[in-house]
């Protein structure tokens, strides 16, 4: 019966605490650093919160806490007009799948190494802001190639370099906070009491 109680309170801890961070990566994602003309920005970490998910509970609730991500950030775009961008409907539901819901859902993989310490939590925080980089780079060079300039004739190379110049700083910033926040050892202590799950 304690077992049940101590389980249920647990369940509780961990939905509360994925939606916080849901919610903070959310604020995050409205506070653009820089915003490009055709979608791609740099945020204020916006990213490093549903990683957290990941690195904290492992990668199968990670990746729940992430797909939930994924609907808000496709909500958003909906607001930003992704429906009258001019695309057929297998662009769009391309679209939806690359930039949104593969795209955002691949920061669940985060926590891939999270037993591994400090080095495994930022390789997997990297690996899952390269694996929504190769998305993003698979949607511009297959759907969004319509609108590549004229002086580029290959839209793997336009893809990669439009992607590229925000997701690089994303990456570089989200490693960067996640360095400093692994580093306290508060945190540290905290991650490292959710290891056994």
């Amino acid at each position: 019966m304690a077992n049940s109680k101590t389980n249920k309170k647990t369940n509780v801890k961990r939905l509360v605490l994925t939606a916080v961070l849901i919610g903070l990566a959310t604020v995050l994602s409205l506070i653009k650093v820089y915003q490009l003309p055709l979608g791609g920005s740099i945020t204020l970490l916006s990213m490093l919160p549903i990683c957290l998910i990941s690195i904290e509970y492992g990668i199968g609730w990670g990746m729940v806490g992430a797909f939930a991500y994924s609907l808000i950030q496709f909500g958003f775009g909906i607001g930003e007009g992704v429906f009258g961008w001019g695309l057929t409907p297998l662009a769009l539901v391309g679209c939806i799948a690359l930039d949104y819901i593969l795209a955002y859902s691949s920061l669940g993989l985060a926590g891939a190494f999270r037993k591994k310490g400090t080095v495994g939590i930022i390789l997997g925080v990297a690996l899952a802001i390269v694996l929504r980089f190769v998305f993003h780079l698979l949607s511009g060079a297959l759907i969004f190639d319509i609108w590549m300039p004229e002086e580029w004739s290959n839209p793997w190379l336009y893809s990669c370099v439009y992607n590229g110049s925000y997701m690089l700083p994303e990456l570089v910033f989200t490693m960067i906070g996640s360095i400093i926040l692994f580093k306290a050892p508060q945190f540290a202590k905290l991650v490292e009491s959710n290891l056994e799950d």
